[in-house]
């Protein structure tokens, strides 16, 4: 039988674990963030798309390149929101950017953490804290709900803690909200508060903590007929122009939405019959 004090010691251990330890951040260009235990998960091979085969986010894309290279530079920089409609590229965009800047100054990271793991962001950022790298803190698809209190902690962390924001960080976050919220819970708290207007200030406050609004909006169809065709010619895919478009406006008509990521739906479908791989 073990010690009884060597039992008590690992439970305490498993209370309350030892602080995570920062990676060693040469062994890879992405992390992300795992809490209980914390950690900080190197990524072998980042899930992206170049640069280039991003259709009709030229202005998103020009102003979030410019953030990132002077932030790679060391110089300031905003808090990114990606917000508006499904499918159109925010997420692939921060991607790509990111492998783009990566190419040519290796010391800027990506580190994705998940929207439920907000409350656990500050200890997250106390690992990148003291590193030699810069770090862009990417989260998709962030959002709240009525009785999500994360909000909080990331409003904390992005402007108004006492630490605040580490120097080599910024957040880089997507969203199909502008103010991150669902409208039904903005007009609940002007309904029910007794201070209507301050409740929804408080609600609304943490998408003015982003510099940066990026809006994304549906494409039309010429867009995205371009989208499919830069796809096939990055990947070798052949097809002539007339059939590329009868086929592609039957997969969106299909679908019932025009997008990004219908498009990319119709091509990988295209290469699969025609025995491409990519």
């Amino acid at each position: 039988m073990s010690d009884p004090i060597e039992r008590i010691a690992d439970a305490l251990d498993r209370i309350s674990p030892p602080a995570a330890v920062a990676p060693d951040f040469s062994q890879s260009a992405a992390f992300v963030w795992h809490p209980d235990p914390d950690r900080l998960e190197p990524v072998a091979k980042v899930n992206r798309v170049d640069l280039s085969l991003l259709i009709g986010v030229d202005r998103a894309r020009d102003t979030l390149l410019a953030n990132t290279v002077q932030f790679a530079r060391g110089l300031p920089a905003n808090n990114a929101l990606l917000w508006g409609a499904r499918g159109m590229g925010k997420s692939s965009l921060v991607k790509a950017i990111h492998g783009t800047v990566n190419a040519d100054r290796p010391a800027l990271k990506i580190v994705e953490v998940q929207r439920e793991d907000m409350d656990s962001i500050g200890r997250c950022l106390n690992l990148l804290r003291d590193a030699n790298e810069r770090f862009l803190m990417f989260c998709d698809d962030l959002s709240f709900t009525n009785d999500d209190a994360h909000y909080k902690s990331l409003k904390a962390v992005l402007d108004g803690g006492i630490e605040g924001r580490p120097e080599n960080v910024v957040l880089y976050a997507t969203s199909n909200r502008r103010h991150l919220m669902p409208r039904d819970m903005i007009e609940n708290e002007r309904s029910t508060s007794i201070s209507p207007s301050e409740a929804v200030e408080e609600k609304v406050s943490l998408s003015d903590r982003f510099g940066l609004w990026l809006g994304f909006h549906p494409c039309d169809q010429d867009q995205y007929l371009a989208m499919i065709r830069g796809y096939c010619d990055a990947h070798g895919v052949t097809i002539s122009d007339a059939d590329l478009r009868a086929e592609a406006i039957e997969w969106q008509a299909t679908r019932g939405s025009r997008s990004g990521r219908v498009a990319w739906q119709y091509f990988v479908d295209l290469a699969g019959r025609q025995g491409v791989t990519f």
